[in-house]
């Protein structure tokens, strides 16, 4: 294992800048904000909330994608990023096929997925669209030859966001269960951007603890070549189950893919969701949250009150689990249904310990 550690310097300009304007903007942050956010230089030491980056192995992403390390500076001089406005603020998810049997509990993990990122995102609002079904997308599909489970392809449904993003969007992301594939040649993607015209896809699938297992359900028991257009496969196709650890992994990639829609780059600095990652154990070790370098990015681009969005995070974790419901319709009467933040724990601790430290200004 390699840990990549920077110096106290190294990530002091990396977050104030040597640039005296925005050394200036800096100042204005209170001093236990600054404590918070200053907090990062003393990673790896006994009690810091903020941890280096460590790789385990040549497959980690920063070893297989050498990248330029995207400071406060490089990222706020960037002339193509894009940030929300008066008339262009609100974060819209699409959901894309089947996320489980018809139902309240369906209902209600998309609702939760909405509910954390209005939190993460904390100033901005987050609308759900109505849900599609594959076939509404009219996106290519095929069943992969290696694992033989279906994928639909990024491009199509990209297209299909670009013509139903609303126009108050400062961004459209659509989100399946269903697994992705991005052009013939390739096994597989997690997801596909077009971060200038603030539009993403993504899937859930290959976050099911049983995809790279011989018995995943989503394998088609028999070897078929679907017809162009015939979306009948897609009718009764398999999705995960809703756990803790799915809604968790599901909450921390629709929030990195949304960060780059804001022109944060992958972290190199510390410990980070923004950080890339290559496979799913990598992106397990990541936290749920921004490094001091890129919570300064999203707060410059969103303008919140620090102490206010943890807190939010901390009620969507801690809120009282059994007033949480689903939505009441006439098929689907109202039911409690907890939510399962048990995979949350790590992260509720780490949230409480930031706002000590925005209480207190100590370290």
């Amino acid at each position: 294992m390699k840990v990549i550690q920077h110096t106290a310097e190294e990530l002091r300009t990396a977050l104030v800048s040597n640039s005296k304007d925005l050394a200036k903007i800096y100042s204005k942050y209170t001093k236990e904000e600054r404590c918070l956010l200053e907090e990062g230089f003393h990673s790896g030491q006994p009690g810091s909330l903020f941890q280096p980056i460590t790789v385990h192995s040549d497959s980690d992403w920063i070893s297989a994608h050498p990248e330029e390390p995207q400071d406060f500076e490089s990222f706020y001089r960037d002339s193509y990023r894009r940030t929300p406005d008066a008339s262009h603020n609100t974060i819209y998810i699409q959901t894309i096929g089947s996320f489980g049997e018809v139902g309240a509990l369906t209902d209600q993990y998309v609702e939760w997925l909405r509910d954390y990122c209005q939190a993460f995102f904390y100033g901005l609002s987050v609308k759900l669209l109505p849900a599609v079904t594959v076939s509404e997308t009219g996106c290519s599909f095929r069943v992969n030859s290696n694992s033989n489970n279906l994928q639909i392809l990024t491009g199509d449904l990209l297209r299909f966001l670009g013509n139903k993003k609303p126009k108050d969007a400062f961004c459209i992301v659509g989100i399946t269960m269903i697994d992705l594939y991005p052009e013939d040649s390739w096994n597989f993607v997690f997801g596909q951007a077009s971060l200038s015209m603030g539009m993403g896809v993504f899937s859930f699938a290959r976050y099911d603890d049983n995809f790279y297992t011989r018995g995943y359900a989503g394998r088609l028991k028999k070897r078929i070549q679907p017809r162009r257009g015939d979306y009948s496969v897609f009718e009764g196709y398999y999705t995960p189950p809703i756990t803790s650890t799915l809604l968790l992994r599901s909450c921390k990639t629709m929030t990195h893919e949304i960060g780059h829609m804001f022109g944060i780059g992958h972290c190199q600095w510390l410990n980070c969701v923004m950080q890339g990652s290559n496979h799913l154990e990598e992106s397990d070790r990541r936290p749920l949250d921004f490094c001091p370098i890129c919570l300064r990015k999203i707060h410059v681009s969103v303008g919140f009150k620090i102490a206010e969005r943890y807190k939010a995070l901390l009620h969507w974790m801690e809120e009282d689990r059994s007033q949480t419901s689903g939505p009441e319709t006439a098929s689907h009467p109202a039911t409690c249904f907890p939510k399962p933040t048990e995979a949350f724990h790590t992260s509720q601790q780490w949230l409480r310990r930031c706002l000590d430290r925005l209480e207190t200004g100590n370290r």
